[in-house]
């Protein structure tokens, strides 16, 4: 039986193929279809079936990393949404908050509301803040506002109305007005959504869901149903951005949970098999067409965050903490007024791509940069199934950057290779020193299909003393996917300082939320041997405005003195102090289910026989002004033998990916199959 992983970038559709009884991987890719993700997916799914000789009824398990709906959201692609609130509250979405994202800069602007104000409708109703009714919801109100928001052609709608995390009765109540009088319109209900208080960021995340839900489901729909026409039987499973995995009903309800779910794959997988190998501490190094995609990783587990914005909007939902830059293969090169060369965040994406792969691109980017200096094969990439340009590459860099600037083809090339490197050690010093980890004690875990290209520029920029690059580092995220266990987080609100009885309410909450999440992951279909549940309590002291999160090794009505010694502890981690004397304060009790999946990762590389075997060709490779243009050997991968040193300068080749060692720079290969690049 197979298993397969498959992830949708800008670029490329990844996909990741594991055999379940030998533990053997295989990897595939070809170019995405933005118009409908899918089309690749089962078009890339087809091509595997024949060329590895595997029957469709084999495939037991397909899991699929998508940002289909963060590129909704940036683009504004979602269908037209209504929302209800509580009467005065109609303009919460565009009051937000009066934090700026550049505090001096008049002239940036706040993205403007994804629901227009004659869409956003007042009833009256009102919960106290405990969760008792303070004034019924007005029926006869809602169903003139009901009728009204029809008339303006919503396909969507939410409904958040004020403290419904403490008593969603109203909501659900208007809930299934809605429905019954408006079939056909998608409804998301906030209490469902994110049970949480901070109104703004509960109604924001809410309208998100409700805006690409349609579309969202739509899209579903349309995968589930190409892939049972090849004859696949297995229902793929979507994975959301903590980096676990739903079913495509779970997903189909709340879709909002699915922004950076490939890149979360990507993380899960490089936390997996770095700790196997033995760095439990790094950084990881995502390069794909169009973005720069990097995370910090801690002791084997992935750095996590409860609030992020995709484009601009608030999504206040459990999910790993990633830091994206727009820096990618696909990232145009260009000359600005003041003659300052400038790479990215402009990407030629998936088409026309760059200038190099003949689809009518006319721009320079990163990969056409790296084709122009033979860092990538110059003739074909995939294994020879994407033919390439180096003429028309050379011709537009020559063109749009070296004439301008007065350099010469390859200076201005290595010119944008450079720019690039900058750009991405920024990136990673974000998640890392500015965060106060020491680079110098961090690995950099480079994948993605221009990870391992760029990686030794930017460890030497970066101050990154080692640099692994996993097997096909390009198909890093499809092989995530099969990483990741099923899991969906659950929230309780608690808002109450620390006593006794708040504690012993605390620790119901929690078994209230075990029993939710075990039914929740019996209804996943998980094995109940295979079911567990990771505990954490928000908590803060009294005075402060914002919550860290401590994590509860298990429920006990008699450990409150424990988790305050475990809150100081955090609280000194992360803050440089604590006050044991201070009132404590808890937010809200959280559950993560999680149902384990089976994860091959074990040392049982072989590799070749010879680095002289392993040997493929050998071409001019321009390592910039100091050492110019460097006669460097080319190896395939996969016939590179286990524990032998490969000096650079040396270019490493696999169907995927291409690994650039530098002068001065040394790799190995590993039991596990990881190139480590050593400085």
């Amino acid at each position: 039986m197979f298993r397969i992983g498959v992830d949708v970038g800008g670029t490329f559709t990844d996909f990741t193929i594991s055999n379940a009884v030998s533990g053997e991987n295989l990897y595939f890719k070809l170019p995405s279809t933005p118009a409908d993700p899918s089309d690749a997916i089962v078009d890339g799914i087809s091509q595997i079936l024949t060329i590895f000789d595997i029957s469709a009824k084999d495939i037991a398990y397909i899991g699929h990393g998508t940002t289909v709906a963060t590129n909704m959201i940036i683009e504004r692609r979602g269908v037209p949404t209504g929302l209800i609130t509580t009467k005065g509250f109609r303009d919460v979405l565009a009051i937000g908050r009066q934090t700026r994202p550049a505090l001096y800069d008049s002239a940036v602007r706040k993205p403007e509301p994804l629901v227009d104000r004659y869409r956003r409708l007042e009833v009256g109703e009102r919960m106290t803040a405990q969760g008792e009714c303070l004034a019924p919801l007005d029926e006869r109100e809602l169903d003139a506002i009901i009728s009204e928001l029809a008339s303006t052609g919503i396909e969507a709608l939410a409904i958040s109305f004020l403290h419904s995390y403490r008593n969603p009765e109203h909501e659900e109540v208007a809930a299934r007005l809605v429905r019954e009088k408006l079939p056909g319109v998608y409804v998301s209900v906030s209490s469902n959504v994110l049970p949480e208080f901070r109104e703004f960021e509960r109604t924001s995340t809410t309208v998100l869901n409700s805006y690409v839900g349609p579309k969202m489901e739509a899209y579903f729909d349309r995968l589930k149903r190409k892939i049972a026409e090849i004859g696949i039987g297995s229902a793929p499973m979507i994975v959301h951005s903590n980096g676990g995995l739903l079913s495509i009903e779970t997903a189909k309800r709340l879709p909002v949970t699915t922004c950076l779910s490939g890149p979360a794959a990507g993380v899960i997988g490089a936390a997996v098999v770095s700790t196997a190998a033995g760095f439990p501490n790094l950084v990881t190094f995502d390069v794909g067409g169009t973005s720069t995609d990097v995370s910090l990783i801690v002791d084997g587990k992935p750095k996590l965050t409860s609030s992020r914005e995709v484009a601009g909007y608030p999504v206040k939902l459990p999910m790993i903490d990633i830091h994206v830059i727009g820096a990618g293969g696909g990232s145009i090169a260009q000359v600005d007024a003041a003659k300052s060369l400038k790479v990215g965040p402009r990407s030629a994406g998936a088409q026309p791509g760059p200038v190099a792969y003949g689809r009518g691109g006319t721009e320079p980017t990163i990969t056409d940069a790296n084709i122009c200096l033979n860092r990538l094969n110059p003739v074909a990439l995939l294994d020879g199934r994407m033919p390439i340009d180096r003429a028309a590459a050379l011709a537009a860099i020559e063109e749009k950057v070296a004439r301008p600037l007065g350099l010469s083809v390859e200076e201005a090339a290595y010119g944008i290779i450079q720019v690039a490197a900058a750009n991405m050690s920024r990136a990673i010093r974000a998640v890392t020193t500015e965060q106060g980890y020491d680079l110098a004690r961090i690995a950099l875990f480079a994948f993605g299909g221009a990870g391992p290209l760029h990686a030794a520029e930017v460890a030497r920029e970066a101050g990154v003393e080692q640099i692994i690059v996993p097997q096909e580092p390009g198909t890093m995220c499809a092989r995530g996917v099969l990483l990741s266990d099923v899991s969906l987080s659950f929230v309780r609100m608690q808002l109450a300082p620390v006593t006794p009885d708040s504690w012993r309410k605390a620790c119901e909450a929690m078994r209230d939320m075990v029993t939710e999440g075990d039914q929740w992951l019996a209804s996943e279909n998980v094995a109940s041997e295979a079911r567990g549940f990771e505990l954490s309590i928000d908590a803060h002291y009294l005075g402060q405005s914002h919550e860290i999160r401590v994590e509860v090794a298990s429920i006990d009505d008699d450990g409150l003195n424990a988790f305050l010694r475990a809150f100081g502890a955090v609280h000194q981690a992360t803050y440089g102090y604590e006050n044991p004397d201070q009132q404590v304060f808890i937010v809200s009790c959280r559950l993560r289910a999680v149902g384990q999946v089976p994860k091959s990762v074990g040392a049982a590389y072989a590799g070749g026989p010879s680095i002289v075997e392993a040997k493929t060709d050998s071409r001019n490779v321009y390592f910039g002004p100091q050492d110019g243009w460097l006669d460097t050997p080319v190896y395939r991968r996969s016939a590179l033998p286990v524990g032998e040193t490969v000096s650079g300068p040396a270019i490493i080749d696999e169907m995927s990916s291409t690994t650039v060692v530098l002068a001065g720079q040394r790799a190995v290969i590993d039991g596990f199959g990881n190139i480590i690049i050593s400085n």
